[in-house]
C-alpha cells in the first residue's frame, strides 16, 4: 500500500480466545463488569467515533448492526459507512453506501482521496482480505475479559505472515485491553 495521509485501521472486539461473534450473534458478552484498579476510564463513545472519517464493513456486519440498533442505537453515527456486498441491501441511513468490487480500487480511488482515518470494522472475512491484500496500516483490537469457547474466530487462516509493531497498549477499568499495532512494511 502506498503511503498517503490516509490510515486504514482494522478495529475488532474479541474475547481472550479470539472470538468475535458467538454462534447466535448475541453481544451480551460485550458487557464487562470487571474492575481493574490500574485501568483508565473508557473514552466517550461519541467523541471516540468522531475521530473516524469513514467505516468499512461487510454486509453481514451491517445487517447485524441494523438489528442491534433497534435496542442500542446505530453505533456509527452519521459518519460515512461503506458496506461491501454483491447482494442488494436495504439501506437504512443516508450516510451508507454499498460497494461491490475490487478492494484495492476501493482503497486507492475512494478511501485515500476522501478520508484520513478509515476503520474496517468487520466481519472477519473482510478484515482478513484487507490483510491479505496489504491494504491496512494498523490493527486496533479490544480484548474483553471473557473466554467464549466457541464462535467465529478473528485471525484463523489469514494465509500470510505479517510482522507488527506495538504502537500502544491501554488497559481500562472495566477489564478491556486495547492492543494497537502498526503493520510493518516489507
Amino acid at each position: 500500500m502506498k503511503e498517503t495521509g490516509c490510515t486504514v485501521t482494522i478495529h475488532m472486539v474479541s474475547s481472550l480466545d479470539g472470538i468475535i461473534a458467538k454462534k447466535d450473534n448475541s453481544v451480551s458478552w460485550f458487557d464487562t463488569t470487571d474492575n481493574y484498579a490500574k485501568g483508565i476510564s473508557a473514552p466517550d463513545l461519541a467523541e471516540f467515533s468522531n475521530s473516524v472519517d469513514c467505516y468499512v464493513m461487510g454486509s453481514k456486519t451491517y445487517e447485524h448492526a441494523i438489528e442491534l440498533s433497534n435496542n442500542y442505537g446505530w453505533p456509527y453515527g452519521d459518519i460515512p459507512t461503506i458496506v461491501l456486498s454483491y447482494r442488494e441491501l436495504q439501506i437504512e441511513r443516508r450516510n451508507i453506501e454499498v460497494y461491490a468490487g475490487d478492494l484495492e480500487r476501493l482503497v486507492e480511488d475512494k478511501l485515500k482521496p476522501n478520508y484520513s482515518k478509515v476503520w474496517v470494522v468487520g466481519g472477519a472475512m473482510i478484515c482478513k482480505e484487507f490483510l491479505r491484500q496489504k491494504l491496512v496500516n494498523e490493527i486496533r483490537m479490544v480484548v474483553l475479559p471473557v473466554i467464549l469457547g466457541e464462535g467465529l474466530l478473528f485471525f484463523d487462516q489469514v494465509g500470510i505472515e505479517q510482522t507488527l509493531h506495538v504502537k500502544d497498549v491501554t488497559a481500562y477499568k472495566n477489564g478491556m485491553v486495547e492492543l494497537w499495532y502498526e503493520i510493518n512494511k516489507e
